[in-house]
């Protein structure tokens, strides 16, 4: 098993090397910088620019640029090539690719709390529900490098504007490589079971597997990494979630403001799947205590302890109706 990277690392040098064969890429940052942005600034100076701390700005160079026929990756902070900018991405995005064709890719560094210490100014838990909202942008939310990697080539070869939500830390492996057929569904069954089943973005994918691991000789749970949150294979998916008398969704942003668990009830509703669905997250509240990611987690109900109890909880009780 390779050493793990960031996820910003894994798609950097995926960038870095498309850079070396295709002239058409454009890298613009609002400075942000890391090794391999340096590196990628040193070997291609007429296909960088930095902006400075200026998102608003990112987003309308990085929409001309496109407009001139580049492929244009613009690299920020999460919460502020998001929420900071919001006007632009809808002006300059969303609403002018209905009309133009453009190709502009959004990396936001930091999804969740990444930032643990920097406190809730950099935390990042409504990007998911703001992307969600506008029309024509492709979101996904890798949980580790494998994914983040593997997908420069849907950046590269679909066109119209997309965010990739990355999480600041490295995190451990959750698989070894993601076949082709599994990029295309926009999600990967990472753990098969029949008592319950685990559906999960992000970060949160590691806490899914933690807790179904766990639980393992009390129940057999089955976990989803979700990555692709506007594109997945619909009917694949709808196919994977039957047969579960309980199923959760875990994310790593605000419940029931149009996170990932308003894809899943939705989806459940429609096609008329009647296992029990509970909603995990982070109340929509702000929290300015200080610790460890883990720490924070258990605040506000997603560590490790709080969802495996949670879980626990609801299971049993299906157990003695």
């Amino acid at each position: 098993m390779n050493k793990p990277i960031a996820m910003r690392d894994a798609l950097l040098y995926r960038v870095l090397d498309e850079m070396r064969s295709n002239e058409n890429i454009f890298f613009v940052t609002a400075d942000f910088g890391s090794p391999v942005l340096d590196s990628i600034r040193s070997e291609f100076p007429n296909q960088f620019v930095n902006v400075g701390i200026a998102e608003q700005n990112l987003i309308n160079i990085s929409s001309g640029l496109a407009l001139e026929g580049y492929t244009v990756f613009a690299y920020a902070i999460a919460p502020f090539i998001t929420m900071r900018c919001f006007e632009q991405l809808r002006v300059n995005l969303a609403l002018l690719s209905e009309v133009r064709q453009l190709n502009v890719n959004l990396i936001g560094v930091g999804a969740g709390y990444s930032y643990v210490v920097s406190g809730p100014t950099h935390q990042c838990y409504e990007d998911i529900t703001l992307i969600r909202s506008l029309p024509n942008f492709k979101l996904y939310s890798p949980s580790d490098h494998h994914i983040a990697g593997s997908l420069i080539n849907y950046c590269i070869n679909q066109h119209g504007p997309k965010y990739l939500r990355l999480d600041a830390q490295v995190l451990p492996e959750l698989r070894t490589q993601v076949s082709n057929e599994e990029l295309a569904d926009g999600f990967q069954i990472i753990r098969e079971g029949k008592d319950g089943l685990l559906i999960a973005t992000g970060y949160m994918t590691h806490t899914a597997m933690t807790v179904a691991n766990h639980l393992a000789k009390q129940e057999d749970l089955a976990v989803i990494d979700l990555f692709n949150l506007t594109g997945f294979d619909s009917r694949k998916l709808t196919a994977a979630l039957r047969g579960y008398a309980a199923i959760f969704s875990l994310e790593e942003s605000f419940i029931e403001r149009g996170g990932l668990d308003a894809i899943i009830a939705p989806l459940l509703r429609h096609n008329k799947i009647t296992a029990h669905f509970e909603a995990i997250g982070v109340h929509p509240s702000y929290s300015f205590e200080l610790g460890t990611r883990q720490e924070l987690h258990e605040l506000v109900g997603i560590g490790k302890q709080a969802v495996t109890k949670r879980i626990k909880q609801t299971l049993n009780s299906f157990l003695e109706a």
